[in-house]
């Protein structure tokens, strides 16, 4: 196990202490990749405040020996199930409280828990780990950064090849296809590709509308670098932009700058959810812009922290969020403009650097 995971099992072996429980039941499975560095699909992981098991199968035996060989495991067969392996390594340990990710285990999971031993007592816990995962580190925010970087040049690529006849799902397919070309695990996400008045779908699927049915279409993609994300979102202009549309992009323009403007350690997430939505508010299209202003990313594309009217907290340094305001007119269109920021000791840096005024996102198409 490398230093980097090291360091984090300590601080979560702090916080099972703080606790006052036997140990900590980890879950969810980006949890485990997190303390861990193990990348399979199936895995939970004992933490108790002296050390830490990690609980999986004979299908990644190899993989667990390869990417985390210096941990203890506890391996299962195919006549056992993870359950049986949790009470196993609890009953032998005398547990007589265990932590547990309430946001992760399915009601039937936890029943199943709770039937196991009536002597432990099973406490929930909610974002011990998420909340340590928001505060990148210098080797996350380099993956980060080179997941951007990718995404950056699929998408100069695709829109210098976007022709008339194209279709959002050829588009989204294309976008796809570029960022593995340069090295992407794959998608962060399934692409959004809305043309015209399909750009008013926030999380619109991709169809057969083409680019030649409107001049404006929005684009939400993102790209997966060493189990790390990004996420953009950009309109591309391929005609004469209509003057109502051209209106609403420059409002969504004015309030991103002005969270940006916000965004230091210490700020509130409110405060910055605030800055921008009292833009899009005072022009009068605030019902329009109806989701939160942002979110972090990491490991998982929508993780903490969640900024939005509702949300409490405040910004630290290494936090990595998206800002992301919107304005959408059904039957018309749809504008979000969308970077990727990290929170920096002295303010913020905006790690992606696509063009955002209409004139820099406008580009020639053919047939």
């Amino acid at each position: 196990m490398n230093p980097q995971h090291q360091k984090r099992l300590r601080k979560i072996r702090k916080s099972v202490k703080m606790m006052g429980v036997s140990a900590l039941l980890v879950s969810n499975i980006k949890n485990v990749s997190y303390l861990t560095g193990f990348t399979g699909s199936a895995g939970y992981l004992f933490i108790t405040p002296n050390s830490q098991v990690l609980l999986s199968d004979s299908r990644y035996l190899a993989q667990l020996q390869d990417e985390c060989a210096e941990l203890e495991v506890d391996i299962r067969t195919a006549g056992s199930t993870m359950m049986d392996s949790v009470k196993r390594i609890a009953d032998e340990a005398k547990f007589t409280s265990v932590g547990f990710e309430s946001t992760s285990l399915t009601k039937h999971e936890y029943d199943q828990l709770a039937s196991m031993n009536p002597r432990i007592d099973w406490v929930p816990s909610v974002g011990l780990v998420e909340s340590a995962r928001a505060i990148k580190d210098k080797i996350e925010i380099k993956a980060i950064r080179r997941a951007i970087n990718l995404n950056q040049r699929a998408f100069e690529v695709i829109t210098h090849q976007l022709h008339l006849d194209q279709t959002e799902r050829q588009i989204a397919h294309n976008l796809e296809h570029q960022m593995r070309s340069f090295g992407a695990q794959g998608c962060a996400f399934d692409p959004i590709v809305g043309v015209g008045d399909r750009s008013a779908l926030p999380h619109g699927r991709p169809g057969n509308k083409k680019v030649g049915e409107s001049p404006f279409l929005l684009i939400d993609w993102g790209a997966e670098v060493d189990h790390y994300m990004s996420d953009l979102t950009r309109v591309v202009f391929t005609g004469k932009v209509p003057a109502k549309y051209r209106k609403i992009y420059e409002i969504v323009l004015q309030a991103q700058s002005a969270a940006i403007k916000k965004i230091r350690p210490g700020v509130s997430l409110k405060t910055v959810d605030n800055a921008a939505r009292g833009v899009i508010e005072s022009a009068g299209f605030g019902p329009k812009f109806g989701h939160g202003l942002g979110h972090g990313f990491g490991l998982e594309i929508h993780e903490t922290p969640f900024i939005s009217p509702i949300h409490e907290g405040k910004l630290m340094p290494g936090m990595v969020i998206t800002i992301e305001p919107g304005i959408y007119l059904p039957n018309f269109g749809g504008v979000r403009i969308e970077d990727d920021i990290l929170v920096t000791p002295d303010g913020c840096e905006v790690l992606s650097d696509l063009p955002r005024q209409i004139d820099e996102c406008t580009v020639d198409v053919g047939r």
